[in-house]
């Protein structure tokens, strides 16, 4: 665009005005986007006169208010607008005057999320209290992130602003009676090919996974990690009355449509793709779980958390999953995360009482029992323990070695501890060293033969070093141990079958 714009500046008066009109004649008619970037570029033109026009029709096709003659309506800095519109991720946030956000509010009214009670909360208390149905994601979100802020209110209609900016750009292209997939189609065209939101590089996330899910920084910098992108996703679907179901498999999140037979996975990493549902299903995860809009309020504090987690900074940690205790109340895995930190920071009675109903607990989604309650609970690791396995890697050599040799001393105290033979078999298979990775595993297996993915990590490193009768062996521990959960993992069936090639069951 840039270079067009100086080819266009050095042209004669006529051929400059041919070129424009050109141009103009080539901008997608259902793009607000494209139509406020040409009134940007040439805002003198008559074509820039149209292209701001169009871009009105566009924002007002489906309210009342495009039945009014401009002239009658507030007058407003549309430039501002614009700028809002056509920003890219490395410009200054734009901020309305309050016009243009009395204007952007008229032309988004009959949005289905402003039938909701939660569209006219303002306060933590007020969500906490509403039915699940009513809460708006938005504002829920928005109200947490802006707690302490001098200009709470003010912050918030800014960025619930460019949500309904955004979903006035996503409904000019459905059709009168739209369908729920049209939607779908349309915002995923929106987000990911129009805006492009994108998964941001791991170096970056790792780091700072916290900016890549709070709303106001995915739509700022226009990445997100799965849990940032799905809740831009949520919150414009709350917009366009698309009813979305979201799921989370352990680590991740994602958001499904379901009408009766039709079911469609929308993969927020993945430009919106839709993936089979078996693909997000593992070894230990046997189902997948659907959260509630509130839940998704407290997960992002469970993110959030995380960084804090790698930084070894707990009292900061138990600040932000006790923030998000009120969303998840019937979370387990969240009480286990907040009873470790607390015994890190020495609240040793209050840990114990939110670990002790986890001892040999089994979370609906698992196959196997959670194992870090049960071995502390019974004196099996102590609390510089339990530090130790969380230790990160950065998959640098030097980071790996490190962790090991950590992993190596507290077995010597603690030589039954699951999770640290876990991951000091883990560190081995990380270095490509399969023979001391089979020596780990099967220490493991001596202590608990009853964890599935040990079992399976064991055939295929035996399988490896062409041991193939302990290959089946632990082949089928793992077969046994997942029936009897009513799982049936790819993963195995595709190590079965490879195995069959290498060496029948029949000769074994």
């Amino acid at each position: 665009m840039k270079r067009l714009l100086l080819l266009i500046l050095t042209l004669p008066l006529l051929a400059k005005n041919t070129m424009i009109q050109t141009l103009y004649s080539s901008l997608d008619p259902y793009s607000l986007t494209q139509h406020m970037a040409f009134y940007e570029l040439y805002p003198d033109t008559e074509e820039g006169r149209k292209a701001i026009n169009h871009a009105w029709q566009l924002m007002s096709r489906s309210s009342e208010i495009g039945k009014l003659p401009r002239f009658l309506l507030p007058s407003f800095d549309i430039q501002a607008i614009v700028s809002l519109v056509t920003r890219q991720p490395f410009d200054e946030p734009v901020r309305l005057a309050q016009k243009e956000l009395e204007a952007i509010q008229k032309l988004s009214a009959h949005f289905a999320n402003r039938k909701l009670k939660g569209c006219k909360v303002w306060t933590k208390e007020e969500v906490f209290a509403l039915e699940e149905e009513e809460v708006d994601l938005a504002r829920g979100l928005l109200i947490e992130q802006f707690d302490g802020s001098e200009t709470f209110k003010e912050d918030i209609v800014q960025y619930e602003a460019s949500l309904d900016l955004m979903a006035l750009q996503i409904l000019a292209r459905l059709p009168s009676e739209a369908t729920h997939i049209d939607k779908i189609r349309e915002i995923n065209r929106y987000i990911f090919q129009e805006m492009q939101f994108r998964f941001p590089p791991h170096s970056l996330y790792a780091r700072d996974i916290d900016i890549y899910t709070f709303l106001p920084s995915v739509l700022d910098s226009r990445q997100g990690v799965c849990l940032g992108v799905s809740i831009l996703y949520l919150c414009l679907a709350q917009r366009l009355d698309l009813p979305l179901e979201i799921i989370t498999p352990p680590g991740h999140i994602y958001v499904r449509y379901r009408d009766r037979d039709t079911l469609i996975n929308i993969e927020t990493t993945a430009r919106g793709i839709n993936p089979p549902s078996e693909m997000y299903l593992g070894i230990n995860t046997r189902k997948l779980e659907e959260r509630k809009i509130k839940e998704v309020i407290g997960m992002a504090f469970v993110n959030q958390a995380a960084v804090y987690w790698q930084k070894q900074e707990y009292p900061t940690c138990v600040h932000l999953y006790e923030k998000a205790l009120p969303y998840l109340q019937e979370y387990p895995l969240l009480k286990m995360f907040l009873g470790l930190n607390y015994l890190f920071v020495g609240r040793t009675s209050e840990g114990e009482k939110l670990l002790r109903p986890l001892k040999n607990f089994t979370f609906d989604y698992a196959v196997a029992p959670e194992s870090l309650p049960t071995d502390f609970l019974e004196g099996k690791v102590d609390m510089e323990g339990l530090k130790a396995i969380f230790l990160p890697v950065d998959e640098t050599r030097e980071s790996i070695l490190k962790k090991q040799s950590e992993l190596k001393k507290l077995l010597t105290k603690y030589p039954e501890f699951r999770g640290g033979i876990l991951q000091l078999a883990i560190t081995y298979l990380q270095l490509a060293r399969t023979g001391e990775a089979q020596k780990i595993l099967t220490r493991y297996h001596e202590v608990d033969p009853t964890d599935p993915t040990v079992e399976y990590y064991l055939s295929i490193v035996c399988a490896e070093r062409y041991d193939f009768r302990s290959a089946w062996k632990y082949l089928k521990n793992a077969e046994t141990i997942t029936a009897a959960r009513d799982h049936k993992p790819q993963a195995l069936r595709a190590l079965r079958n490879k195995l069959r090639t290498v060496c029948p069951e029949t000769e074994i």
